[in-house]
C-alpha cells in the first residue's frame, strides 16, 4: 500500500513538471538567463591598439564596449589576431584601424568574410609622415609627409603612431565621434558632449607639454625604434633613430652615431617595452648613455604624453 502511494505521488509530480514545461515558449531554456540583445546594449567596437581604445571610450562612454586586438606586451608589427578575436570581430559594429603593420594582412579577411563590419580609418584627415629609418631620414621633410586620404590602403612606409600628436588626436577624436553617432544615432548627443570634453583635455595637455618642452626646442633625442616622430614634430624636437631600416646599426653606422651622439651630448637612448632592449643597452653603453623607456602603446594617451615629455625633458636637461 505504501509503495502504491509513493508511486502515485511521483507520477503526479512528473505530470505537473511536464505541464509546466509545455507552457513555456518553444525552445526556451527556463534555467538560463535571457541573453537577447536589447536596444540599450553597448555598441561593440574593435580597435587595433590600446591608445585607440582610450579615444573610443572617452567619446563613447557607457554606450560602447571596446576590445583591443593587440594585447599588452605584443608588437603591432608582428601581431596576428587569434581565432577567438576574429570570431568576436565578426560580431562587432565598428572596427577602427590606424595603419599599424598587422592590419595589412587583416583587411582582406575583413573584406571577404565580414561584409557587415564597418571599418573606419582614423588616419583620414591626418598628415602622415614616413617612418624614419636612419639618422638623416628627415633631411627633406617636405618629401616625407603626405596627406592621408580616407580610402588610403597603400600605407606601407608610413608612421602609424598618430596618437602621439595632440593635433592628430583631435582629428581622430572627431572621426570616432562621427562614426559612433552614425552607427548609434540614439546616443549622438552624448557622443558630441563627450567629444567636446575630450578636446578640452587634449588642448590642456598640449599646453602643458609645450611649456615643459619649449626650453629644448630644436634639440635631438636618440631613440632605438623611431616611434616618436609625430611627438617630435609637435614640439619642435629632432628624433634620431639608432635603428637602420629596423636593424641594429653596423659597426660603421654605429661609429657615425657615436660621433653624432658625442657632438650632441646625448645622455639617454629611449626604447619601447615591446622590443628587446639588449641591443639598445649595448649602444647606450658605447656612448655612455642610459636607457629610458617610453611606451608609445600606453592606453591612457594624455597621461602618457605628459610622462613622455617629462622623461625627454629630464634627459635633455642632464
Amino acid at each position: 500500500m505504501r509503495g502504491h502511494v509513493i508511486g502515485v505521488v511521483v507520477t503526479a509530480a512528473l505530470l505537473a513538471l511536464m505541464s509546466a514545461c509545455s507552457q513555456q515558449t518553444p525552445g526556451a531554456e527556463s534555467t538560463l538567463p535571457d541573453t537577447t540583445t536589447t536596444p540599450d546594449a553597448p555598441l561593440r567596437v574593435f580597435v587595433s591598439v590600446a591608445p585607440q581604445a582610450y579615444l573610443v571610450e572617452r567619446v563613447g562612454g557607457e554606450h560602447v564596449e571596446v576590445e583591443v586586438l593587440v594585447r599588452p606586451g605584443e608588437s603591432p608589427a608582428t601581431y596576428a589576431p587569434s581565432p577567438r578575436q576574429m570570431a568576436r570581430l565578426s560580431e562587432a559594429a565598428l572596427y577602427f584601424r590606424v595603419g599599424v603593420p598587422f592590419e595589412n594582412g587583416l583587411m582582406p579577411k575583413i573584406e571577404s568574410a565580414m561584409p557587415r563590419l564597418r571599418v573606419v580609418d582614423t588616419r583620414a584627415g591626418v598628415t602622415l609622415r614616413r617612418m624614419q629609418h636612419h639618422a638623416h631620414a628627415d633631411e627633406h621633410a617636405a618629401e616625407h609627409k603626405e596627406h592621408a586620404e580616407a580610402h588610403e590602403h597603400g600605407d606601407d612606409g608610413y608612421d602609424p603612431h598618430i596618437w602621439l600628436s595632440p593635433a592628430a588626436l583631435r582629428i581622430q577624436a572627431h572621426s570616432v565621434a562621427d562614426a559612433l553617432a552614425e552607427a548609434d544615432p540614439g546616443h549622438a548627443e552624448a557622443y558630441r558632449a563627450n567629444l567636446e570634453a575630450l578636446l578640452r583635455d587634449i588642448d590642456t595637455t598640449h599646453a602643458h607639454i609645450t611649456e615643459i618642452l619649449s626650453p629644448f626646442k630644436g634639440q635631438a633625442f636618440f631613440v632605438f625604434h623611431p616611434a616618436y616622430g609625430y611627438f617630435a614634430d609637435a614640439y619642435g624636437l629632432d628624433q634620431v633613430p639608432v635603428e637602420v631600416e629596423g636593424k641594429t646599426p653596423s659597426p660603421k653606422q654605429l661609429q657615425a652615431l657615436l660621433e653624432e651622439a658625442k657632438a650632441k651630448r646625448v645622455k639617454a637612448i629611449f626604447v619601447q617595452p615591446q622590443f628587446n632592449r639588449t641591443s639598445a643597452e649595448h649602444v647606450a653603453a658605447s656612448i655612455g648613455a642610459k636607457v629610458v623607456v617610453l611606451d608609445p602603446l600606453a592606453e591612457d594617451v594624455l597621461r602618457n604624453l605628459e610622462e613622455m615629455a617629462a622623461r625627454i625633458a629630464n634627459a635633455l636637461a642632464a
